[in-house]
């Protein structure tokens, strides 16, 4: 049987390159699924405020349908956090980093491995975006059982 043997230190390129790849392609999915939301909330929000504007609702299902645009304009905050770029820190190992080194500690920098650093910083972003598209979806979900007990409420003509 010819052929070379796989050491350790071949898996560990490999494994990084891999992890790379795969949190740069997670990151990108966050911001994707958190753009649209982002749209999905606007539309909803609109929606609700152009209705309340033109139909006459009690005043029961105005103060929960308000509460329900509070929850949703506090869930685009929530998916803005998550798009929002991160720019400090001194990990060395993102473009923040290096946009403050000079051509020559670039350079340096670069002599050593840091993808494992790389990995890091990486896993740490996508952690927070993806913790942000939980908390802003719960909060969506939270509105629309609001908005629909608006509905019930409207359709019920309960007055206080």
């Amino acid at each position: 049987m010819t052929g070379r043997s796989t050491t350790g230190a071949d898996w560990t390129h490999a494994n990084l390159a891999d992890a790379k790849g795969d949190l740069k392609a997670e990151i990108a999915r966050t911001d994707t699924k958190a753009g649209l939301l982002l749209a999905f909330t606007g539309t909803v929000l609109a929606g609700v405020l152009a209705a309340a504007a033109t139909i006459d609702v009690v005043l029961p299902a105005l103060v929960v349908a308000g509460v329900a645009c509070g929850v949703l304009a506090g869930a685009a905050m929530v998916l803005l956090t998550a798009v929002r770029p991160h720019l400090g820190g001194d990990d060395r190992a993102s473009f923040p980093y290096w946009a403050r080194l000079t051509t020559e500690q670039i350079t340096a920098a670069m002599r050593d491995d840091r993808r494992a650093d790389v990995v890091r910083v990486l896993s740490g972003i996508a952690v927070r975006k993806y913790c942000a598209l939980q908390r802003a979806v719960d909060l969506i979900r939270l509105a629309v059982v609001l908005l629909a007990l608006a509905v019930l409420v409207a359709a019920a003509g309960v007055v206080w």
